[in-house]
């Protein structure tokens, strides 16, 4: 999704300035034997803010907000299916990026969720402190709410930079979470159609 339509999807509430990061963030700079008034770094402080503050603005996001504007009666009862939703996240263990695609599908009952809605979702959940097993719970329990459809199925797949860059290191290793309500647990054939829709010989996560 281009850059502009992202920052379009939630309103970001700037705190007040006495709550400000930056002076901390030059503080780090300098425990970490740094100097923070050399050239490369004068506005570090700052930046580091603004794409915190972004990158955590899930926290501010109204979800209701999203959801009401887009909630309508159907009679149609096929999987809706909305795969391959980049996403990116942070760890809240190392506060480390984490990446990669969810796919999400639901059975409706007499309701369906406008399909950009979706993308959303993920993004006001990703875009906070996060572990991928939450996150994919997150969603699928905000589109069971919104809708109560019969079931919900989420698919993560994610590659985390904790893991990549420091600890084990390991630069090809990626993680699968799965959440299941409704009849995406209870009935194997739902629960395979969906696998089927959304598998991939070789999606790089």
């Amino acid at each position: 999704m281009p850059t502009k339509s992202r920052k379009a999807l939630v309103e970001v509430i700037r705190p007040p300035e006495d709550d400000a990061i930056a002076p901390l963030v030059k503080e780090i700079l300098v425990k970490l034997g740094e100097d923070p008034g050399r050239d490369g770094l004068v506005r570090t402080p700052e930046r580091v803010e603004q794409a915190l503050r972004f990158l955590t603005s899930g926290y501010r996001t109204d979800l209701k907000r999203i959801i009401n504007n887009a909630l309508y009666e159907v009679k149609y009862d096929e999987m809706v299916v909305v795969k391959d939703i980049e996403f990116f996240s942070m760890c809240e263990h190392h506060l480390l990026p984490f990446f990669g695609k969810m796919h999400v599908a639901y059975l409706p009952r007499d309701r369906v969720i406008g399909l950009s809605k979706i993308p959303r979702i993920v993004d006001a959940f990703a875009r906070r402190m996060q572990i991928q097993e939450r996150l994919t719970q997150e969603v699928a329990q905000t589109i069971q709410d919104a809708i109560e459809p019969v079931g919900v199925g989420v698919i993560c797949e994610a590659r985390h930079l904790c893991m990549m860059m420091r600890g084990v290191e390991k630069q090809h290793s990626g993680a699968t979470t799965s959440a299941m309500l409704g009849a995406f647990r209870d009935r194997k054939k739902t629960r395979d159609e969906f696998l089927a829709l959304v598998s991939h010989k070789n999606n790089g996560y």
